[in-house]
C-alpha cells in the first residue's frame, strides 16, 4: 500500500511516569518490544513502509533503536523537533515529504486496525479528514466525537463540557488525512490537532468517523499498560482485526437490556436492568462483539421521533459507560407493516426487511463487521428474537422461564446468567 504513514513519537507520557522515567513514552517496553515496534510491524504487515517518526523527548533513543528501519523491513524518516510543537506543529515539515493522502497515528497505541478498509472509507468520504473512532469503557473521561448517519462530524465534545446522554464514541488517535491540510500549516509553531486542525473542519463538512470496533489501547495509564500486556499475551489485537471474521452477541433491547415497559416512549422510562452492565462488560473482554438490534415501530406509529429514538439509545450509552461497558453496534428497524393508525407515519408502515423475525439487521452487521453468524448468538425474550436468530443462521438464547412455540439452544433467566454460562464465570 503506498500510503506514507506518520507517526507522533514525541510523547514524555506523564501520566505513566512510574513505568518510563527515563524512556520515551513510544519506547516503553511490552513483553520484550517497545509499543513503537508493534505499530511499525502492525503497518508493515499491511503493506505500509513508508513511515515518518516525529521524535521529540529522548528521540535519540528511537534513533538508535529503528535506524532507518532497513531490520524492520520499512523505511524510516524522521522529523525531530527542536522544542515541543504540541500535538500537530510538526506537520508543517510534511508539507515538502507527503503528496498524498497520509495516516496519522500517536506513537503510544497498540492497535490492529485493518488499514485498507479504513483508506477505503476514507476515500468515499472525500474529505480532508476521517478520524478513527470507537467505544471505550471510560467515556466520562474523554472527548466525544457526535456525527450523522452520513458519519459526518457534527460535533466534538470536551471530556470538560457539561453533557447528558451521548453515544459512547470517541477518537482512537488514528487518522487519514488529506496533504491539502498541510496547507493550513503556515509556520513551524505549537499546535493542537484537535483544536486547531481537525475541530475546524466541521465547520467545513470536511470531518467524517470511520468507526471501527477493533483493537486500539493507548498506554496513557499504569492500569491501561498492564491491561495491554495481558491482551497481548492472549493475542487479542490480533483477532479483533476485521480482516479476520468476527464472532457477535446480538442483543434485543426491550426486557433484554431494559426494564420492559411496553411501547417505550418516554426516555424517562429508559431503565437498565440489573446485571446488564456488568454482562456486556463480560462481553466486551472476550472476543465477541456487542451488537444490538431492537424493532422499534414507535417511530412508524408516531409515538417517537428518529431524534428521540436515538436520544433513547444515547442515554443507554452513557448509563452503560458509566459502569465500564459499551456497545460496538447498533441497529434498529423503525418500520411496522400494519397501515391505518391515526399519527403514523406512512412512508415507514411497510414490510420490510428488517423487522425481527426477519434477519436483514443481523446479516447488515454481518456485512459491516465481517461477522462468522454461525459462530454467534441471538439473545433476547421474546419467540421473535429466536425466529430471527435461527434465520440468520445464529445459536440463540431465550431469557425465559420457559419456552414456547419455538426452542433455542440455550433458556436462562437474564442477560447476566447467560453470559456466565457461556464463559462458565
Amino acid at each position: 500500500m503506498e500510503i506514507t504513514a506518520v507517526i507522533m513519537a514525541g510523547g514524555r507520557g506523564t501520566r505513566i511516569r512510574e513505568i518510563n522515567f527515563d524512556t520515551p513514552k513510544p519506547m516503553i517496553p511490552l513483553l520484550g518490544k517497545p509499543v513503537l515496534q508493534y505499530e511499525i510491524e502492525s503497518l508493515k504487515k499491511q503493506g505500509l513502509t513508508d513511515i515518518v517518526l516525529v521524535i521529540g523527548y529522548l528521540g535519540n533513543q528511537i534513533i538508535s533503536y529503528f535506524g532507518n528501519g532497513k531490520d524492520f523491513g520499512v523505511n524510516i524518516r524522521y522529523i525531530e523537533e527542536k522544542e515541543p510543537l504540541g500535538t500537530a506543529g510538526s506537520l508543517f515539515f510534511l508539507k515538502n515529504n507527503v503528496s498524498k493522502d497520509f495516516l496519522l497515528l500517536n506513537g503510544d497505541n497498540i492497535f490492529n486496525v485493518d488499514i485498507n478498509r479504513f483508506y477505503q472509507r476514507h476515500k468515499k468520504n472525500n474529505c480532508l479528514a476521517t478520524i478513527l473512532t470507537h467505544p471505550n469503557n471510560h467515556p466520562y473521561d474523554s472527548g466525544v466525537i457526535v456525527a450523522d448517519k452520513n458519519n459526518l462530524v457534527i460535533k466534538w465534545m470536551s471530556k470538560e463540557e457539561p453533557r447528558l446522554w451521548y453515544r459512547n464514541r470517541v477518537n482512537a488517535g488514528i487518522h487519514f488525512l488529506s496533504s491539502k491540510i498541510l496547507d493550513k500549516f503556515i509556520e513551524p509553531k505549537k499546535t493542537n490537532l484537535d483544536r486547531e486542525v481537525l475541530e475546524p473542519l466541521i465547520a467545513e463538512k470536511q470531518l467524517f468517523i470511520y468507526d471501527s470496533s477493533e483493537y486500539i489501547k493507548d498506554m496513557g495509564t499504569p492500569d491501561r499498560y498492564y491491561q495491554v500486556i495481558e491482551d497481548l499475551k492472549n493475542n487479542k489485537p490480533e483477532r479483533k482485526n476485521l480482516s479476520y471474521k468476527q464472532k457477535a452477541i446480538f442483543l434485543d433491547r426491550d426486557g433484554t437490556i431494559n426494564k420492559y415497559v411496553g411501547f417505550l416512549k418516554n426516555i424517562d422510562d429508559f431503565e437498565l436492568l440489573p446485571g446488564v452492565s456488568n454482562a456486556i462488560k463480560l462481553i466486551n473482554q472476550s472476543d465477541y462483539l456487542v451488537i444490538v438490534v431492537t424493532n422499534q415501530p414507535v417511530v412508524a406509529r408516531g409515538d417517537v421521533t428518529f431524534d428521540q429514538l436515538n436520544e433513547i439509545h444515547n442515554k443507554m450509552e452513557t448509563l452503560l459507560g458509566k459502569e465500564g461497558a459499551y456497545l460496538d453496534g447498533l441497529y434498529f428497524c423503525p418500520h411496522h407493516p400494519d397501515k391505518g393508525f391515526e399519527g403514523e407515519i406512512p412512508e415507514l408502515k411497510i414490510d420490510c426487511d428488517c423487522r425481527k423475525p426477519k434477519p436483514g439487521m443481523l446479516l447488515k452487521a454481518a456485512k459491516d463487521f465481517n461477522i462468522d453468524l454461525s459462530q454467534s448468538w441471538m439473545v433476547g425474550d421474546e419467540n421473535s428474537d429466536i425466529e430471527c436468530g435461527k434465520n440468520a443462521g445464529c445459536k440463540t438464547c431465550l431469557l425465559h422461564e420457559k419456552a414456547n412455540d419455538i426452542v433455542p439452544d440455550l433458556l436462562q433467566k437474564d442477560l447476566l446468567s447467560f453470559v456466565s454460562s457461556i464463559f462458565k464465570r
